[in-house]
């Protein structure tokens, strides 16, 4: 439905207000109260208001209203002067003239222009005066959904963030010392302390915690290699700590005799000749030790293989580097960060900056796509950066992370405003219906929209 304001016509003389257009399948309905108190016309005279719509090359008049003095008036009336167009009114006898028509809707009325001729008539039917007169422009294109996007803001949660990594260190064959020296050592003890520092001389952070866990491969007895993974796992976490004079309580350790996830994971992915042969007795619920001499002795040429190109791998140390991030609160440093640093930064800290930027700005759409990815799997981020994609139209990746935004009723009105975007208008009027039982308002006004849209 279109609508205007009172407006004067004919010099002031005239007044047209409650001015309505609506569609509604394929007709035209056009009402408006037309005020012709003020209008002087003699007893010989006539006024004729036609409206019309006219656009894109054509023409359509709506049926005319006749405003005749005295004499005009009994003079149509005798003669049968008036046709089925014509709506004819006596000067004096009427007020207001509640206009009221229906007519077949065309395609190109959709943004016609709805103005009223104006004609005065003398009593030999020659017009005296004639005019056209604005009244209206139509927008009666179909109403498109307007989405209202709603974020949720993250909690506020401490920054617990770890560092992880897997050392090969060589140990002198049946010992546990650790030579630094030796081999590969001076690069693979190097690669634990850098992960430490790197969080060590950051100011802002504190370390937690530092978690040493040790490996060792199948061969020889399972008590020796329990041995020998218990030993040099204390040896690596006494290393470590000398260097930083750390105190005990920092390290976490723990240790695996024999890392047959490890040979499960590489023979899986591998092109071995009895491939199947050897997973079977990997998965097998024998004893370690007898497990390992059954691959040995089914399977020589491919255990040799093992031995020599495999089990060097499977004796590491895994570790990790628990620290704590500070909190940030000023707006600018976050947005520097978020650029540079991003990994230390809370969901919430991100959000914040983003209520800091122009909605729906670069800077502002980048923001949650920076929050998605340093969190993939967090439902919030997922919801607030399915939001920003569809707000800049990137609906392939707003489906994306609306499967991973949860069952919040934020989330199922996200997916009931994709939905609304993509004109699937059932589905979103269910998702919308759905969330506002749930108790979100915004869905309410979601759903007048597409009663609109729908009706």
């Amino acid at each position: 439905m279109m609508e205007a304001k009172a407006q004067t016509i004919m010099g002031g003389n005239v007044t047209v207000s409650d001015l309505a257009v609506s569609r509604s399948e394929d007709k035209l309905f056009v009402s408006m109260d037309i005020d012709v108190s003020a209008l002087s016309v003699k007893s010989n005279r006539e006024v004729i208001l036609t409206p019309r719509l006219s656009g894109e090359g054509n023409e359509l008049n709506l049926p005319s209203v006749m405003i005749a003095g005295r004499n005009r008036y009994y003079h149509h009336l005798r003669n049968g002067l008036c046709t089925d167009d014509v709506m004819l009114y006596q000067k004096n006898k009427v007020s207001v003239v509640k206009y009221r028509t229906v007519v077949p809707y065309a395609d190109w009325m959709k943004r016609a222009m709805l103005s009223t001729g104006n004609e005065t008539c003398g009593c030999c039917g020659e017009a005296l005066v004639d005019g056209n007169e604005p009244l209206l422009v139509l927008q009666l294109e179909p109403k498109e959904f307007v989405p209202a996007y709603v974020y949720i803001r993250p909690k506020a949660e401490p920054k617990i963030n770890v560092l992880e990594g897997s050392a090969y260190i060589d140990f002198p064959v049946n010992r546990t010392e650790i030579h630094e020296d030796y081999r590969r050592n001076p690069t693979e003890l190097q690669k634990i302390l850098n992960t430490i520092d790197a969080v060590k001389n950051d100011v802002d952070t504190r370390i937690i915690s530092v978690s040493i866990k040790g490996y060792a491969s199948p061969e020889s007895p399972y008590s020796n290699n329990e041995r020998l993974a218990m030993g040099r796992t204390k040896t690596l976490k006494e290393y470590v700590r000398k260097q930083y004079d750390f105190a005990d309580s920092l390290f976490i350790t723990d240790y695996e005799p024999e890392d047959w996830a490890g040979l499960e994971r590489y023979v899986e992915n591998s092109y071995l000749e009895n491939k199947a042969g050897i997973l079977a007795l990997i998965r097998s619920n024998l004893e370690p030790d007898a497990k390992e001499r059954s691959i040995k002795t089914a399977f020589p040429k491919d255990y040799a293989f093992l031995l020599k190109e495999v089990y060097p791998g499977l004796r590491h140390s895994d570790y990790a580097v628990k620290y704590e991030v500070r909190t940030y609160t000023d707006i600018n440093e976050i947005k520097r960060l978020i650029k540079t640093q991003p990994q230390k930064l809370s969901l919430n800290e991100m959000y914040l900056a983003a209520q800091d930027m122009k909605l729906g700005s670069e800077e502002y759409n980048e923001t949650f796509e920076v929050a998605v990815r340093m969190f993939p799997d967090d439902e919030v981020a997922n919801l607030n950066a399915a939001n920003a994609a569809m707000g800049r139209g990137d609906m392939k990746n707003a489906e994306y992370y609306l499967k991973k935004a949860g069952n919040s009723p934020q989330a199922v009105y996200g997916r009931g405003t994709y939905a609304a975007l993509k004109k699937e208008f059932d589905m979103a009027e269910k998702m919308f219906t759905e969330a506002a039982h749930r108790g979100l308002a915004d869905a309410e006004e979601m759903l007048k929209q597409i009663e609109e849209i729908k009706h």
